[in-house]
């Protein structure tokens, strides 16, 4: 995944842009940058590999470093970003979050063309951010650039750029990943998550349509391209990555969890199972709200058997290799023996993908002498790997648990019945979960529905992605 933040301003606004882009630190874990405007200095740019520091530690004394009263940062999962560009449109700053299937064919397309050549990578790859710049430099405005940018590109491509004196801003086409504009007695704000700009004394102003392309000043902003009509937001906004305090479509995160693990434990509860437990628990940090609002709803006490320590490893996705991600997971988990030994304990993810690291975690809870470990998914199976957006490591559709087991259990046939298995209601639903609670050491578990994901959330169902679980993108 990755995010983005800018500023605009009557005065420097580096600050800003730093603390903002800081706040975006959950949604990537390989690289951060800032590019700022001023008329002194004129363009500038910093970024740095941030897989073993945070951020705030990469950038410390960047505004001693930077000035401008306009800025642009990003948090990046892929590839160094903001570029600086200079084009036909003039000089800028580009920011990209999102996924390009069809990069190859697009850099042949425009290298074809000739009297033009891209800076290669490790690998001979080109960076996804330039590729997008050069689909924007091939048109006569910004605005052009950016709409047939994110016509040409198979994927998500949301895109901020930084001008001299403005701001332009591109919600991707389908509006997965959100776009908000805050406003402050100097100045505007752009943003992917909609809290980074309140600490900094910016009030909500607007949210970008699907497709819609803004250009934002210090006075104001205007749209240049209209918003359409067809939008599929990404869910796992909701129950996985976004952050809590943030808002989406006007639908705030931690209160649509705390309603999705309701719905689990009204699910439970008219089913008749595992009412007979000692506590309710989330798998930290993202699966917490879902559990507060289970425990809330059946009555179960709340508690927190294990503790995870971060002071040192705040984020256990932080190592590149999978093997390290699962040891850092494994050694942030302290136990609170008291209420683990011989204590049956329901825990709520926020989602089962590959499964790996919720084994572990299992393993942990009986080796501390849990009596039993009933598991909820405060989301339906995932039978398909997102193809949209970049937030999934998965480069096999079989690294994924339902896919897994359904060929364990039936072969190449499951896949003609996958809404089956995701139904806990049917046979093939119910031999599903059985075979992942023997796998990974489950006593009981249970998914939520897509039905019961969707009311949770509360908008309407075609104007949310569901495609990880049902396929419809």
């Amino acid at each position: 995944m990755g995010g983005f933040f800018g500023a605009i301003s009557k005065h420097d606004c580096v600050l800003d842009v730093f603390f903002g882009t800081d706040y975006h630190s959950h949604l990537g874990t390989r690289r951060g940058g800032m590019a700022a405007y001023g008329a002194e200095d004129g363009f500038q740019r910093d970024i740095h590999n941030i897989e073993n520091s945070p951020f705030r530690t990469k950038f410390d004394g960047v505004t001693e470093e930077m000035s401008g009263n306009v800025c642009i940062g990003c948090i990046s999962d892929t590839d160094p970003q903001p570029l600086l560009v200079r084009s036909g449109l003039g000089t800028y700053a580009i920011c990209v979050v999102g996924i390009i299937h069809n990069a190859e064919d697009l850099i042949g397309r425009i290298l074809d063309k000739g009297g033009y050549h891209f800076e290669a990578m490790t690998g001979g790859k080109v960076n996804g951010t330039e590729l997008v710049a050069a689909l924007i430099s091939q048109k006569d405005s910004f605005a052009e650039g950016i709409r047939y940018a994110q016509n040409a590109v198979q994927g998500t491509a949301s895109i901020l750029i930084m001008t001299e004196d403005a701001l332009y801003a591109g919600r991707d086409f389908y509006g997965r990943l959100p776009i908000h504009i805050g406003k402050s007695e100097d100045g505007h704000s752009v943003s992917f998550e909609s809290f980074a700009y309140q600490k900094l004394g910016y009030h909500d102003e607007y949210e970008l349509g699907p497709g819609e392309v803004v250009k934002i000043t210090a006075d104001s902003y205007e749209t240049l391209c209209e918003a359409g009509n067809e939008m599929k937001i990404c869910a796992f906004l909701w129950t996985y990555y976004g952050y809590p305090n943030s808002n989406y479509e006007g639908v705030n995160v931690e209160v649509m969890r705390n309603r999705n693990g309701k719905i689990l434990a009204k699910t439970d509860k008219e089913k008749g199972n595992s009412m007979d437990i000692d506590y309710v628990s989330g798998v930290p940090d993202s699966g917490t709200p879902h559990a507060i609002g289970y425990a809330n709803e059946s009555g179960i006490p709340f508690a927190r058997p294990f503790i995870k320590y971060t002071p040192t490893w705040p984020r256990s996705f932080m190592p590149t290799s999978q093997q390290e991600r699962n040891k850092v997971a494994k050694m942030k988990q302290i136990p609170v023996h008291e209420l683990i030994n011989g204590k049956k304990l329901l825990f709520v993810d926020d989602s089962i993908v590959r499964g790996t690291q919720l084994r572990e975690t299992v393993e942990f809870l009986y080796e501390n002498g849990a009596k039993e470990v009933h598991i909820r998914s405060a989301c339906p199976p995932i039978m398909y790997g997102c193809k949209y957006l970049n937030f999934s490591r998965s480069t096999s559709e079989m690294e994924l648990i339902a896919r897994r087991t359904i060929m364990e259990l039936e072969g190449e046939e499951g896949l003609e019945h996958l809404d089956e298995y995701a139904d806990g209601n049917t046979e093939r639903g119910k031999k599903m979960r059985e075979k992942i609670c023997e796998s990974l050491h489950f006593t009981t578990l249970e998914y939520q529905s897509l039905e019961g994901l969707i009311e949770s959330i509360g908008i309407d169902p075609c104007k949310v992605c569901t495609y990880c679980w049902n396929g419809k993108g």
